[in-house]
């Protein structure tokens, strides 16, 4: 029975997620596109407890890795954890050992001292031709198998990687180059730049120093550069040290410091200019580009204060109370100078996860999708529960609304073979009326319908943060 104190979507986190081999999926109705032939990756947190103890935040539970392989007009899948060295011990141990983004490690200061912070490697995913990155925004990558998603262990990205390796990579669409960051908190904490080839070897790094600890999840790659907005989020290291306090409860609000505005040239690195204008908090960017007049502009979703990060924490517990409304929102800024000149909300709706189609990252785009609520919705706390397409030319939205209790995750676009301006967006379900999980395939330009196809997947899949697709490699036919 769903009820006010029992809402629909926390049940398929209540119990730690049940892996499962490669498994033909059978369909619930309509039929896969033909042309539809490559992989769908999904990563998030899927183990939230262990025997009595609960995490502390959503963002530590264990990742684990669904691939769900399209080929002939069929579809397979695999989910597994990802084995890193804390959920092995933890798993032997039968209770939980290391400090976390929400917890302390037991015992405190020696324990958080001599074991460090778990990598949960619960966030998202990236494809390279030989291997699967699980990634962590706080550790190194781990890497696993593209097929069997058997965990081979630490990537150190052609042993050159020294911190963490964010979980939001970005892919140059046209040299098929990576693009990421990592943050190695102390005194003073740095910034890591990160160029690497197709390969996942870097090729160049740069670090940064910055002011006070600041909490960076996402940022903009665009044709000439990276840009960061870092939020006034500081976090005091000395009770996370001492093992006091976790890395959620040290964050602080000081919005008087305002949001940090960098931009650093893509090719060797480098600062070209940095900026502060007025606070806010984001999570995500849907994309970023140089315009006709050479300012960068950037879309994302914007929220007045750092609240989010208590919502997030209330899932863990699947009683949320807290309020914390995101917006897509739009910004101008000088390249040369980090001054924002433009600052305007473009809709109103409550959203997140935004995307674009993979082949307009760093370019100009005409639609982004992202997670809202449709129908049946009666607070804001609830999760979303429907797909929209924002269409930037013509202001328009549409709207895949999946009714009450049922949960899409973060819609990851495909476009057709022969044709990049026509896809299909692909969404891993988890109904709550029926304590299901399904792949939902939608017609990209036209949501409203009914979806093209449904897959029953085996078991149910826990809310998952991101996901890729991937072509089927060469090398792998």
């Amino acid at each position: 029975m769903i009820t006010s104190n029992n809402p629909a979507w926390s049940k398929v986190l209540a119990k730690p997620a049940r892996e499962f081999p490669l498994t033909p999926l059978p369909l619930i109705s309509g039929e896969i596109p033909p042309q539809l032939t490559g992989t769908l990756y999904r990563n998030g947190p899927a183990r939230l407890s262990r025997g009595s103890q609960k995490v502390g935040h959503w963002f530590d539970g264990d990742g684990a890795i669904l691939a769900v392989n399209f080929a002939e007009g069929q579809a397979t899948a695999t989910y597994r954890y990802a084995q890193t060295t804390g959920y092995q011990a933890e798993t032997k141990a039968e209770r939980y050992l290391y400090a976390n983004y929400g917890m302390s490690a037991p015992g405190g200061f020696w324990n958080n001292w001599l074991k460090g912070t778990k990598n949960s490697a619960n966030t998202s995913v990236l494809p390279l031709s030989d291997r699967l990155l699980a990634l962590w925004e706080g550790g190194k990558p781990y890497a696993l198998d593209l097929d069997s998603l058997e965990t081979k262990g630490i990537d150190n990205l052609g042993d050159t990687l020294e911190t963490s390796f964010s979980a939001h990579p970005k892919v140059d669409p046209d040299t098929g180059e990576i693009y990421n960051f990592g943050v190695t908190p102390g005194k003073p904490t740095k910034l890591y730049l990160y160029r690497c080839a197709p390969t996942g070897r870097i090729i160049r790094q740069n670090s940064i120093d910055l002011s006070g600890c600041p909490l960076i999840h996402d940022f903009v790659l665009t044709q000439k550069y990276l840009v960061f907005l870092i939020s006034p989020v500081r976090i005091n290291l000395v009770p996370v040290i001492l093992g006091i306090k976790c890395f959620s409860d040290a964050m602080q609000w000081q919005p008087q410091l305002g949001t940090q505005v960098l931009i650093c040239d893509r090719e060797n690195l480098s600062v070209v200019s940095q900026e502060i204008t007025e606070p806010w908090y984001q999570w995500h960017f849907s994309n970023g580009y140089e315009d006709q007049d050479g300012e960068i502009a950037i879309e994302f979703v914007r929220y007045d204060d750092f609240a989010t990060n208590q919502y997030l924490k209330e899932v863990a517990s699947s009683q949320t109370k807290t309020l914390a409304k995101g917006r897509l929102w739009y910004v101008k800024i000088n390249p040369q100078t980090g001054r924002v000149t433009k600052n305007a909300q473009l809709l109103d709706l409550h959203c997140e996860f935004p995307i674009v189609a993979s082949h307009q990252v760093s370019k100009l785009w005409r639609y982004s999708y992202f997670l809202t609520h449709g129908s049946g919705v009666m607070s804001e706390q609830e999760f979303f529960n429907a797909i929209a397409c924002f269409d930037r030319e013509t202001g328009n939205v549409t709207i895949a609304d999946m009714g009450m209790h049922i949960y899409p995750s973060e819609a990851i676009y495909v476009s057709q073979p022969g044709n990049l301006e026509t896809g299909w967006l692909l969404s891993v379900v988890y109904d709550g009326n029926s304590d299901h999980s399904e792949v939902r395939i939608y017609q990209g330009d036209r949501l409203e319908a009914n979806p093209l196809c449904r897959l029953a997947l085996p078991s149910t899949i826990p809310h998952s943060f991101h996901g890729i697709w991937q072509e089927n490699f060469e090398s792998r036919k």
